[in-house]
């Protein structure tokens, strides 16, 4: 959906899920009627159950506009952070055009960027790694997705990982059925990928699962992000052999945001919607060590997600 309450040179790609204009009144009051409880990041859990130690930190982030994010302060925390794999979305910017201070980002030398082909200041993703990848490739293999510039996947010696921006319904869902079709072709694109060794996806999927994942279900059951296609989109994709990496370590966890509208104070409410993930191949859980939410982390209307795996 357009993003709101914010300045127009930063509105985008539009492409986020969340109520439409007609109910930001009605959404603004909700959020000060009824927040959700503060989420809390957990200490890190080092190690898997069976004492492996992480080897690998993948971190994503939504930065709602490559620029902006820089602005903001977002390339000193991912330096502190110091992941092996960064995943970006929503950049919003050409390739030619990324900030000198993301090139020049230290640990991160290998850099792979997809940008909307004849759309500027719309979609795009990138992918930054410590180490160079055996090889990237660029969309899912499906024409009519790949011009958006959705997706970036590197292949490593033990696992793909893949960063990915998915499109959502649209203001009225008018764009619903063009994102059913993404999400069929994106899973066969995955299960091609499984078949070929373990999967790592991070992104904004651009959905919440479940109603534990968002501030208000009952309100939001017919609106981007939250439909039963949406939904059931999603529960296909854990169906055919790849979990939720985060709720399968805090089933319970409430209030376990991603995502918050400028508006009303959403986000100091915490009124949000979890649309970031962490989803990995079945058979990568015994080297799951953690799934952060890094909620505190200010930069974009997106927090950062985090994954330790021991590969």
């Amino acid at each position: 959906m357009p993003k709101r309450g914010k300045k127009k040179e930063e509105s985008g790609s539009g492409d986020e899920a969340g109520p439409g204009p007609a109910k930001v009144a009605k959404a603004a009051k909700a959020a000060k009627a009824a927040p959700a409880p503060l989420y809390e990041d957990p200490p890190t859990r080092e190690t898997t159950p069976e004492g492996r130690r992480w080897t690998l930190k993948v971190t994503s982030w939504n930065v709602d506009g490559l620029r902006a994010w820089v602005r903001k302060g977002g390339v000193q925390w991912v330096q502190e952070e110091a992941p092996d794999v960064l995943c970006l979305q929503e950049t919003k910017c050409a390739v030619s055009a990324v900030p000198p201070e993301i090139r020049a980002l230290p640990g991160l030398p290998h850099q792979f960027w997809s940008s909307a082909k004849d759309r500027p200041g719309y979609s795009g993703v990138g992918l930054l790694a410590k180490t160079e990848p055996l090889n990237v490739t660029y969309g899912i293999g499906d024409p009519e997705h790949d011009v958006d510039g959705r997706v970036v996947t590197a292949e490593f010696p033990s696992l793909f990982v893949v960063s990915a921006y998915v499109p959502n319904a649209g203001r009225g869902l008018v764009r619903l059925e063009p994102r059913q079709r993404f999400d069929a072709a994106f899973l066969a694109f995955l299960q091609r990928l499984d078949a070929r060794k373990p999967v790592l996806l991070c992104g904004d999927l651009n959905v919440a699962h479940a109603e534990i994942d968002l501030c208000h279900p009952r309100a939001n059951r017919a609106n981007p992000g939250f439909t039963p296609q949406e939904r059931e989109g999603f529960s296909r994709l854990l169906a055919a052999g790849f979990v939720d990496s985060f709720r399968h370590l805090y089933p319970e966890a409430r209030g376990a945001f991603t995502f918050w509208t400028y508006l009303g104070g959403a986000r100091a409410r915490n009124v949000g919607w979890r649309l970031d993930y962490a989803v990995l191949s079945r058979r990568l859980l015994g080297s799951l060590c953690d799934s952060k939410i890094r909620s505190a982390v200010a930069g974009s209307d997106h927090c950062p997600i985090t994954a330790l795996l021991a590969v």
